[in-house]
């Protein structure tokens, strides 16, 4: 979701805090406890679980953290948090141990790498208690429970406000102008092979140029110098120019501008960085048991906690997506700066299935080289 940084997002969160502010069988999925009913340890869970995420999930100092320990306190069970790259870093690591995962729970997994994962048997099917929070446009792209939708977001093209206006150049509109020789070496996108924002873009060009228009469009990329990273962290905190890189436009999120404001050195009323909104394309995020943990009954009461209003709450302002649970009341502040889409791209699952193989090895000949 999927705004994202380590370092950056609990020296923020600690900023904030000092200005005030404030087996797979069915019977095993039903001898689940909620994860809103106290146990105790002593029971018989386990001491601990592992959590597995992406390179930028906030793993101290901010409340989320501060939920975690909330469902320690709860349960005894203490979620140790294992970070693993960008989002197609971790699920390549994940394919590789299915059976014998690394963790017990996985956050992070997107819609567009969700049937890769189902297919590679990374997940033990579960049906989340508190499911019932989450509207069907999530839980149908999951029907048999493969994984719990848990935030979602749109992947868009951003813009530094400043330094395209230092540049005399006007921000783009849609992705044609990206082609344009006066936006020659000013974009930094994400590979789509590691990077799920990365992945998104590639996707919503196919959307915007089709199957047969899309390989074209990226060769006038090349052409126009595009920039490449593995993932997103890199190319907004090292190549975009608000963070002082040189380049001025980046795959980020509608998420990304709040985020800007709310953690800025100095007070601002208007974010300094804009969005494309014709290039948005929406993205949902999951959270799933991993296939062969020993944990099994205590993954469930994790991801049953995941969906909760009260660590659903935390979201937005943390790891800067918005909640799937919608009891959630969004923060003023989120909902007047995150950029929400009238209608935001999509692209079938199935053809995603049918060819995301492909189109990303052709991507990274024309790309990559």
């Amino acid at each position: 979701m999927i705004i994202r940084t380590l370092t950056v997002a609990v020296a923020a969160a600690t900023l904030l805090a000092a200005c005030g502010s404030d087996s797979n069988d069915t019977a095993a999925t039903d001898e689940a406890p909620a994860s809103d009913q106290p146990v105790d340890v002593q029971e018989g869970f386990a001491e601990s679980i592992t959590l597995v995420t992406y390179e930028s999930f906030p793993t101290e100092g901010t409340p989320i953290n501060d939920q975690l320990a909330a469902f320690t306190a709860d349960t005894g069970i203490d979620v140790e948090i294992l970070v693993a790259g960008d989002t197609g870093t971790m699920l390549s690591k994940a394919e590789l141990t299915v059976g014998n995962p690394e963790g017990d729970v996985m956050w992070g997994i997107d819609n567009s790498f969700l049937s890769r994962a189902v297919e590679s048997g990374v997940f033990e099917p579960y049906v989340a208690d508190g499911l019932d929070a989450i509207p069907a446009q999530f839980t149908e792209l999951v029907s048999n429970g493969e994984a719990t939708p848990v935030d979602f977001g749109d992947v868009c093209l951003n813009y530094d406000i400043a330094a395209l206006d230092a540049a005399g150049v006007e921000p783009p509109a849609g992705f044609a102008d990206l082609a344009d020789p006066a936006y020659a070496d000013l974009l930094v996108v994400q590979n789509p092979a590691t990077s799920s924002p990365g992945l998104a873009f590639l996707l919503a060009t196919i959307d915007e140029y089709g199957a047969d228009g899309w390989e074209a469009y990226w060769q006038q990329l090349v052409d126009n110098g595009v920039a490449v990273t593995d993932g997103w962290t890199s190319a907004y905190y090292e190549l975009f120019s608000y963070y002082g890189g040189d380049r001025p436009i980046v795959v980020s999120y509608g998420s990304s501008p709040p985020f800007e404001v709310l953690f800025a050195e100095e007070p601002l009323d208007t974010a300094p960085t804009g969005v494309v909104e014709s290039t948005c394309i929406r993205q949902v995020e999951f959270a799933g048991i991993l296939a062969g943990t020993e944990k099994l009954v205590e993954a469930q009461l994790l991801i049953d906690f995941l969906v909760s209003d009260d660590f659903q709450t935390e979201l937005p302002l943390n790891v800067f997506v918005f909640p799937t649970n919608e009891n959630v009341e969004l923060d003023p502040t989120f909902v007047e700066y995150a950029v929400i889409p009238d209608t935001s791209r999509s692209v079938d699952p199935a053809d995603i299935d049918a060819n995301r193989a492909d189109w990303i090895d052709t991507w990274t000949d024309l790309v990559i080289g």
